[in-house]
């Protein structure tokens, strides 16, 4: 019984929405007095106006000419005050081949320790490969042109190259210590 009228009120419900719809449909809101305006006629009322006036051009501004009077000066920004000393003084020797231990920086290697031949002393470095290598003075070290000077029982001591910052080239010690654990 519940089950009938329900499908009843929906029916009903249904139909009222279709004859609302229907209704909404068949009338011209447009046209109708009192009702919304006709759009065709705001259109055409809205191009009848005159359009707004434009901004006028900004005032171009007439800038004043300088001329550069400054050629006989030493340009700031040249490299010229370094080409006076370019001929002498400290440099990588860039025809030298290069060892594998310098393709490491000198802070990522350790001294394990060290290796007696006889006729000199060779120390021991990890490199971060994890290979151990063996140095004797002479060999490079690191990634700044480090020349290995001498090895020790617990340090091995190197100069490197390092630029100063002005086109040339300064020597600064360094040196890698025994690793005791």
């Amino acid at each position: 019984m519940m089950a009938a009228i329900a499908k009843s009120m929906s029916r009903f419900a249904l139909v009222a929405v279709l004859a609302v719809l229907a209704v909404g449909c068949g009338r011209d809101i447009t046209s109708e007095p009192g009702g919304a305006p006709n759009l065709e006629v705001w259109v055409d009322e809205v191009k009848q106006r005159p359009a707004p006036p434009l901004e006028p051009l900004p005032v171009m501004q007439q800038f004043e000419t300088f001329e550069y009077s400054a050629q006989g000066i030493r340009d700031p920004f040249s490299n010229a005050f370094t080409d006076v000393d370019s001929g002498s003084g400290l440099r990588p020797d860039s025809n030298r081949r290069k060892e594998i231990t310098e393709q490491f920086p000198l802070d990522s290697m350790s001294m394990v320790g060290t290796m007696n031949t006889g006729a000199r002393m060779l120390g021991l470095v990890l490199a971060p490969d994890k290979v151990t290598y063996r140095i004797a003075p002479g060999n490079y070290l690191g990634q700044n042109d480090g020349r290995v000077t001498s090895v020790s029982e617990n340090r091995i001591e190197l100069v490197e190259l390092v630029p100063d910052g002005a086109g040339g080239w300064l020597e600064r010690p360094a040196s890698l210590a025994l690793n005791e654990k």
